[in-house]
């Protein structure tokens, strides 16, 4: 059976998390505290950080490696594209997703002394981010049109913080937020949600 250790505020275990119940297989979830992380997690990741999928021999770290070896060990429903040129450019919006939106999540997610230029700066470039986004709804239930998959997966976690993180976006993000409220009423969704996400959301 897989393990999944999963810190219960973390944005980046949340996605997995997401992706188990979306499977809707037999796994195990292991909560760990995020500020006193036991010393087994830095045996299995080098970086020390969670999430962190175990199964048998096999141990994987960073969440988009370990949502695709999910999708690819049990296909269905099917995450990522099955044709090799929608699969590599979902790939780029997820190298993109993480160099334009979760690298400020994470200046967000640090613990201890913030600078706060630093929080109001990536504050800002979150929601210039997600504006830009926007429109895309305009026209398409999911990220890639008609169809649930790994992209909306992988932002969901950061729409559900907006409020937890302080960000408030404006009325050009209204197709956003609607696309949003799609993803949070999915059963999957509902499920992976720990006690402490469920209360970040107002």
């Amino acid at each position: 059976m897989m393990v999944l250790y999963s810190g219960t505020t973390c944005p980046f275990s949340h996605r997995s998390r997401f992706v188990l119940f979306e499977k809707g297989m037999d796994f195990e979830i292991r909560d760990v505290d995020l500020y006193n992380k036991p010393e087994d997690i830095a045996v299995m990741n080098p970086y020390a950080q969670v999430p962190i999928l175990v199964e048998r021999d096999l141990i994987l770290y960073e969440s988009n490696i370990i949502n695709e070896y999910i999708d690819e060990r049990f296909p269905h429903p099917q995450l990522m594209p099955g044709d090799p040129v929608d699969r590599a450019r979902v790939r780029l919006f997820l190298l993109n997703f993480e160099k334009e939106l979760f690298v400020h999540v994470s200046t967000l997610e640090a613990r201890g002394a913030k600078n706060e230029k630093a929080v109001e700066k990536a504050k800002q470039q979150i929601t210039d981010r997600l504006t830009q986004l926007s429109p895309v709804f305009l026209k398409n239930k999911f990220m890639m049109g008609d169809t649930f998959s790994m992209l909306d997966v992988v932002i969901a976690p950061l729409l559900w913080r907006l409020n937890h993180y302080g960000i408030n976006l404006s009325k050009n993000a209204a197709p956003l937020l609607k696309y949003a409220e799609r993803i949070f009423s999915r059963p999957a969704f509902i499920e992976a949600l720990t006690p402490s996400e469920k209360v970040m959301r107002k």
